[in-house]
């Protein structure tokens, strides 16, 4: 089946009630290159289903059903080589509420959360919001030009206090796009299990790892001592462009912190978006033949800013090994305090401010849209930075 990854879809739709964060957050003559949010349209199987749910009528409170977490134990077990549980699951409205439940549920008042930098802005505010002391180490820096970034296991180290409780790991990496070797999380599991902490492995973009014959380990899997400690995040939502559908799901084997994750959550999350659900399902089921071709797509897309960033003075920029995010080093660039409003407003381009994810001087840029879209924001880019 053919799927249209080439045609732009109208998101600043002239309908006020159709209002989109990415295309409406700025004016109409800028290219908003900035949330993770693609500007494709999700999988035929998706949509049939929703179609098939809305001619229903009815939406009232639902249920989980017993087929989406089948399908999803059999996505685990064809694409990750894990064996999940149907039980194991929680499904929730979101990733980011599941961070904030984990720190409430596997800490207390006053304990460290500790997540490494740069790292996706809603990290950083976890452990401020829910009480608990806020604890950052930065990932080390690309050691040449190309090169990767890449985990700092004795910074890690030296950042923990007694407090240190929770640590928010992403993996793969937004917004490097740092798909992690296996020594790095042996590293990282060691350390782990030495200094009695908890994880909540965020692995949102782990179904768009973008070099040929990569394959997803999610934590757990790779290291099961870790299982007794360790919470699993997934969602359907970035690989099949569901974001709007506010459903994810924990993963969380162990019985005792399931318990504890799901009386954290009573009361403070909804019961189970029935339309997210239904979406989930068709994707986790049918939706891996547009998977396939949209990651033909986004490599093309990388190959392309790969190239372009190699002609702009100042600008750096390791390719990302998973997800439709770049991240650019614009410190040289030239551009001033904030790279990121600068770019704006001398380019009309909206990219994410690296100062959100605790990286001043950086800027994340989506590139998770048609061809034409992108080549016409990279051409305003060339008007400010291929000087």
């Amino acid at each position: 089946m053919a799927f249209d990854f080439a045609t732009p879809v109208e998101r600043r739709h002239p309908s006020s009630n159709w209002p989109s964060q990415k295309w409406h957050h700025y004016g109409d003559g800028v290219l908003p290159l900035w949330v993770a949010d693609m500007d494709f349209v999700s999988p035929p199987a998706v949509l049939e289903a929703l179609r098939a749910r809305v001619d229903h009528g009815v939406f009232g409170y639902g249920l989980v059903p017993d087929s989406l977490r089948e399908t999803l134990c059999s996505w685990s077990r064809e694409h990750y080589g894990w064996e999940i549980a149907p039980e194991w699951q929680q499904w929730l409205p979101g990733v980011v509420p599941a961070l904030h439940l984990a720190s409430m549920a596997l800490t207390e008042p006053g304990d460290g959360v500790l997540t490494v930098t740069p790292i996706y802005p809603p990290f950083l505010k976890v452990a401020e919001r829910t009480g608990r002391t806020p604890q950052q180490v930065s990932m080390r820096e690309p050691a040449a030009l190309g090169q990767p970034w890449r985990l700092d296991l004795e910074a890690l180290e030296a950042a923990l206090t007694p407090r240190t409780r929770l640590l928010l790991w992403c993996h793969p990496h937004n917004p490097t796009g740092r798909v992690w070797d296996h020594d790095e999380l042996a590293g990282l599991a060691e350390l782990v299990e030495r200094h009695d902490l908890f994880v909540v492995s965020d692995e949102l973009h782990c179904d768009l790892l973008l070099d040929d014959g990569a394959r997803h380990v999610p934590l757990a899997a790779a290291f099961p001592t870790l299982v007794e400690r360790t919470i699993t995040l997934w969602a359907p939502s970035k690989t099949f462009n569901l974001a709007g559908l506010t459903t994810a799901c924990a993963v969380i084997p162990d019985p005792r912190l399931r318990r504890r994750f799901a009386a954290a959550a009573k009361g403070l999350t909804p019961d189970g978006n029935v339309l997210g659900l239904v979406a989930a399902e068709a994707a986790y089921a049918q939706g891996d033949p547009w998977r396939q071709v949209l990651l033909e797509v986004l490599r093309d897309h990388r190959r392309s800013l790969v190239e372009r960033v190699a002609c702009w003075p100042g600008v750096s920029m390791s390719a990302p090994e998973s997800t439709y995010l770049a991240w650019l080093d614009l410190r040289e660039a030239g551009l001033g305090e904030s790279p990121q409003q600068t770019l704006l407003e001398r380019a009309g381009v909206a990219l994410s401010d690296g100062a959100d994810f605790g990286h001043p001087g950086f800027a994340r840029l989506n590139f998770g849209t048609t061809a034409t879209q992108l080549e016409e924001a990279l051409s305003l880019l060339d008007g400010v930075l291929a000087q």
